[in-house]
């Protein structure tokens, strides 16, 4: 079974919307003509680059492609029409999801052609708020936010790597000298090279079945027999979240019933309660409210979006600003369950919005 490898090339001709194989071209053109010199002249070839290419691929497929009788005019052969047959009946049958795919690859590319639009990738904790903000941003900007959903500590890494030119990670206010999100962050955060930038504030808390039928209403409620719990898995936001909370009720790992179990995102933690498969997991007030069920508020935490200093002067980054600061961005976050504009599109200092480095005990100078 041979194998098929599709590719594409730049143009500035109008043409058909097909799948274009050389060799094909080549058979068609024998087929056309009668002959390997008037096949040459229709594909604007030499007679000796497509006798050659028609020999080549006869040792490569391991089949006649012509019937190469002297004094008789070239013709294909059985197998030669058989392959232009099939390619024919292929390209008949796709041609509606060929043309899809060749206008959606013209599209995508004209982006890259017109100076008027932008690319900002961006790493980020997954956010309900953040996919409203990448249509917000196409419409009002023509920006276009290449968001890859991950863990908190994980965009911040990919930041720092240089894969990304923005990033997304929340913690609560209330993250002092001392927590989890301290360990989590202040390592991968540097005062006078990286730059905050205000998102939102939104509510996290236990996700559970309609009509809360376990009564769950706080942490500690995880710790009663029989309750199972679905976390998120490490390296995410919301992971770190869990660990400060349970941190602050002296609660430990092992006397939560599906601790070590986890899922990739809110919406697959919500999936597993609405399933029956859990009984509580710690995500997003929007996302519970999206799929029917009931929400225990736990925190209002801060949704960062960070980048590098040297970042903020470039044109996607001050499009992104331009859309944050916006009066119809603000209400459409407004509008989302549990969400609260906060500082929308500011430059945050560091140091003030995440106190660790003030709080930490002063060195000695050395005398």
């Amino acid at each position: 079974m041979r194998k098929i490898e599709l590719s594409y090339s730049f143009t500035d001709r109008a043409g058909p919307r097909r799948i274009h194989n050389a060799l094909m071209d080549l058979l068609g053109a024998v087929r056309d003509a009668g002959s390997i010199s008037g096949a040459a002249k229709l594909v604007g070839l030499s007679y000796r680059h497509v006798w050659g290419e028609l020999k080549r691929w006869e040792t490569e497929l391991g089949h006649d492609l012509i019937v190469w009788d002297k004094g008789q005019p070239a013709r294909l052969s059985e197998f030669g029409d058989k392959l232009l047959w099939a390619e024919r009946q292929a390209q008949a049958r796709l041609a509606p999801q060929i043309a899809a795919l060749h206008a959606d690859l013209e599209h995508a590319f004209a982006l890259a052609f017109d100076d008027a639009a932008h690319v900002l990738t961006f790493f980020a904790s997954h956010d309900d708020a953040l996919a409203l903000l990448r249509e917000q941003a196409v419409a009002q900007s023509r920006l276009h936010l290449d968001i890859r959903f991950c863990g908190s500590v994980d965009a911040i890494s990919a930041l720092n790597q240089g894969r990304c030119v923005m990033a997304g990670f929340h913690t609560p206010p209330d993250a002092d000298l001392g927590t989890v999100s301290q360990h989590a962050y202040q390592g991968l955060l540097q005062p006078g090279h990286h730059k905050l930038i205000g998102f939102a504030l939104r509510s996290q808390g236990l996700v559970v079945a309609s009509g809360n039928p376990r009564r769950l209403a706080s942490l500690a409620d995880l710790a009663q027999p029989g309750v199972r719990f679905i976390n998120r898995g490490l390296g995410s936001g919301t992971r770190v979240l869990l660990d400060q909370l349970m941190a602050s009720a002296g609660l430990q790992p092992s006397e939560i019933a599906g601790y070590a179990n986890s899922e990739s995102s809110h919406a697959a933690v919500a999936q597993q309660v609405a399933s029956g498969a859990a009984d509580a997991g710690l995500c997003i007030e929007a996302v519970a409210h999206s799929r029917g069920l009931d929400f225990v508020p736990l925190v209002q935490e801060h949704y960062f979006l960070v980048c590098l200093k040297d970042a903020l002067d470039q044109p996607a980054v001050l499009a992104l600003l331009e859309v944050l600061r916006s009066d119809s961005w603000k209400q459409q976050i407004a509008a989302l369950p549990g969400y609260e504009p906060w500082k929308s599109g500011e430059v945050l200092s560091l140091k003030r919005e995440l106190p660790w480095w003030d709080l930490a005990p002063k060195r000695k100078r050395a005398i």
